[in-house]
């Protein structure tokens, strides 16, 4: 008796506290793809090099990936999450690398007189960024999509609004649109905006991805208007 009144209370709570058979990968796929591709779109000097090295293990971390079929037991595998990470760290040092490099020839002049070249190279480490800090997000939320589709009490990272409505949103869980919005959000008002961090890691994360893209922003824009006077 007991047990069935727990499935019954079970079935009334929000999606995002249940457990569930876990989240699409190919959202997460695509992203990857996608810096490993602004990678490739940077200029020579401020790539990781050599230039196939990203391209090739984002390949076959993605072999990987797509091997362990069907996409609930890829969620479950010890596999998937280690090529998951492995993912996001490997596009992580690379996007560092790019910035680090841009922002050095902003500071030191080197950067290039073209404000076309300039604002291309710009978007396509800012865009990287913004995939990155998602990969993040969503990677290490609440255990990352591993932990979320078994959960254990264990309290959100990211207070997303419609876990503060479950009642209006009974069967809504976070994916990776959402922590992509989430990057998106955070760095193009500098700041949290309808999801809030509640761990120190979330937090900390956060301004440091706020800090590189107002970094960024500022040295292209001030630098591009100077070629343009």
């Amino acid at each position: 008796m007991q047990r069935l009144l727990d499935h019954e209370e079970a079935l009334h709570q929000p999606e995002w506290v249940r457990p569930t058979e876990g989240e699409p990968l190919w959202p997460v796929a695509l992203a990857v793809v996608a810096a490993a591709g602004l990678q490739l779109a940077v200029p020579a000097r401020l790539a990781l090099h050599p230039r196939w090295l990203l391209p090739s293990l984002v390949l076959g971390l993605l072999i990987v990936l797509a091997a362990v079929k069907p996409a609930n037991v890829r969620q479950g595998s010890a596999l998937v999450q280690i090529a998951g990470l492995l993912l996001v760290i490997i596009a992580a040092f690379a996007n560092a690398f790019s910035a680090v490099k841009l922002i050095q020839e902003l500071l030191q002049g080197k950067a290039g007189d073209n404000p076309t070249a300039l604002l291309g190279v710009g978007a396509a480490v800012y865009i990287t960024n913004i995939i990155v800090f998602a990969l993040w997000y969503w990677a290490f939320d609440r255990g990352g999509p591993r932990g979320r589709a078994h959960p254990t009490g264990t309290p959100p990272d990211f207070l997303f609004p419609q876990m503060t409505v479950p009642e209006l949103f009974p069967d809504w869980r976070a994916e990776f649109g959402d922590y992509l919005y989430l990057a998106f959000t955070n760095a193009t008002a500098f700041s949290p905006t309808d999801t809030l961090p509640t761990s120190r890691w979330s937090k900390m994360t956060m301004m440091l991805q706020s800090a590189i893209a107002l970094l960024i922003a500022a040295l292209i824009i001030a630098r591009v208007v100077n070629v343009l006077k």
